[in-house]
């Protein structure tokens, strides 16, 4: 049985000060929850603060992004370990708006995967099509072609590690939803592809998020479908109440 992972992408948004304050809300409103993971990723500047605060709770802390070097003359990137030397233990890798607004490639996005499980970050690899792409009927192909793409060259048990969030870009920040079967026929074609480049074992052990404009009043029914594992929440993760309904409301 695969744990829910519920997931807040914070975005652009929160300064330090917000940031602390969120924290400290779910904190209190989420002690308790153990049958599911939970995981918030405020920006870079607030990481440290915030590990402070959820340092001993059942929430982890994730970055957005980082780059694919460990060190060096590269201005404005951060690197894994500056990352988990702020309290990291996850990070977002090609979410749609780095696709889409940084012109992210699926090589990008392999080449950040493989030095975050290499510097012992679990990433949270982020895949799914445009509203042309769905319209065309291509859904399905893109969203197999940036799997493997972003997967590429990862072996052994590293692959367990890997979390794949699924987000139609047509449902980020829209207001759009994919219902729950159009989401769960994506979730589970993406299981099928894991099965035949990892091995149907390595396939039902692996977390596939959902992420595209989750809100408590449909997080329950996307929650219950069988391939789908979880979410990664925008902007209802930036208001505690919504995170909270979202996170006890998923079964």
């Amino acid at each position: 049985m695969r744990k829910l992972l519920l997931a807040g992408n914070w975005k652009m948004n929160k300064n330090v000060a917000e940031s602390v304050e969120l924290a400290q809300t779910l904190v209190e409103k989420l002690k308790g929850i153990t049958d599911k993971d939970i995981l918030i990723c405020p920006t870079f500047t607030a990481l440290s603060e915030v590990s402070k605060v959820i340092k001993g709770t059942n929430i982890a802390l994730g970055a957005q992004n980082m780059y694919f070097e460990k060190n060096g003359a590269f201005t404005g990137e951060i690197s894994p370990d500056m990352l988990k030397s702020a309290g990291c233990s996850h990070v977002i890798l090609g979410h749609s708006e780095r696709r889409q607004i940084f012109n992210e490639t699926d090589e990008m996005v392999n080449k950040k995967a493989l030095l975050a499980l290499e510097e012992g970050l679990i990433p949270v690899v982020c895949i799914g099509e445009t509203l042309e792409q769905r319209e065309a009927g291509e859904a399905l192909g893109v969203v197999e072609t940036q799997l493997r793409g972003s997967l590429n060259n990862i072996v052994g048990d590293d692959i367990l590690k890997v979390i794949v969030a699924y987000e139609p870009v047509w449902a980020i920040g829209t207001g759009k939803t994919a219902t729950p079967v159009e989401a769960e026929e994506v979730h589970a074609y993406i299981r099928k592809i894991f099965s035949d480049i990892f091995g149907s074992k390595n396939a039902e052990i692996i977390r596939i998020l959902y992420g595209g404009s989750v809100k408590p009043d449909n997080s329950a029914e996307l929650m219950g479908q069988k391939d789908i594992d979880g979410a990664l929440i925008g902007g209802a993760a930036l208001k505690a109440e919504a995170f909270e309904q979202i996170i006890k409301v998923a079964k």
